[in-house]
Parts: structure tokens; C-alpha cells; sequence
């Protein structure tokens, strides 16, 4: 089990904070609230849409990083993301995580995370 932080990094303004948010994902929504408590995260800000099970994530504010990256959330591109959430949507179980082949990420490059967490990048 794990969780993931993406690189989206889009700038917005959440209530009365304005930063650039990334998304924290995990496995399970179980892994997912504990490791946001453990961040000082509030449970209420848990963002889930009732008829989109499994696409529940935390917006996670740039200044937030560090410190989620050193509790241990891997660290993934956006697009790998993405592509988790497809496949639980859709029911694939084939090791579809962020090591799972697809397309590129932000920067053009491919690959995905490591049984130690490290994110391979390699040039298509």
C-alpha cells in the first residue's frame, strides 16, 4: 500500500488560502485519512464525489510538500494519477500504479516509482 503525491502543482485559491495544490492519493481511502491526520489534515477536506467511487483525494498546498514527501508519500506526475484512477474506475488490477506503462508525463518523459519510492524517468 502506498500514497502519492502528484506534480500538478495547479495555482488556485482554496478558502482563504492561495497556493499551487497537488493531489495526495493512496491505495484505500483507509491509508489515505490516516497518512492526511498525520499531515494535520482536516478529515472535511477529503474531496470525493458520491457516483465517482475510488477518486477521492486531498488537495495538498505547495508549501505542504516537503513534509508529505517526507512521511513518505511517492512522488508521481499527474498523469500517472490519472491513470490510476481510470483503472480503479474501470476494475484493473494489474499492478496499474504509478510503475504501470502509459503514456508520458508532464515533461515527456515516462516511467513510474520504484519498490523504493524513487520515480524512474526515462525518454520515450
Amino acid at each position: 500500500m502506498a500514497v502519492y503525491l502528484d506534480d500538478w502543482r495547479q495555482p488556485a485559491r482554496l478558502g482563504p488560502v492561495e497556493d499551487r495544490w497537488s493531489h495526495l492519493v493512496a491505495d484505500t481511502d483507509d491509508e489515505l485519512h490516516a497518512f492526511a491526520a498525520r499531515l494535520g489534515m482536516k478529515r472535511e477536506w477529503f474531496q470525493h464525489k458520491s457516483n465517482r467511487p475510488h477518486q477521492g483525494h486531498y488537495d495538498v498546498p505547495e508549501r505542504a510538500r516537503p513534509e508529505a514527501l517526507e512521511l513518505g508519500a511517492v512522488p508521481v506526475t499527474w498523469r500517472q494519477v490519472g491513470r490510476m484512477m481510470r483503472n480503479r474506475r474501470t476494475g484493473i488490477s494489474d499492478g496499474a500504479g504509478p510503475g504501470a506503462s502509459g503514456g508520458a508525463g508532464q515533461d515527456g518523459t515516462t516511467g513510474g516509482a520504484g519498490q523504493d519510492g524513487t520515480v524512474s524517468r526515462r525518454r520515450p
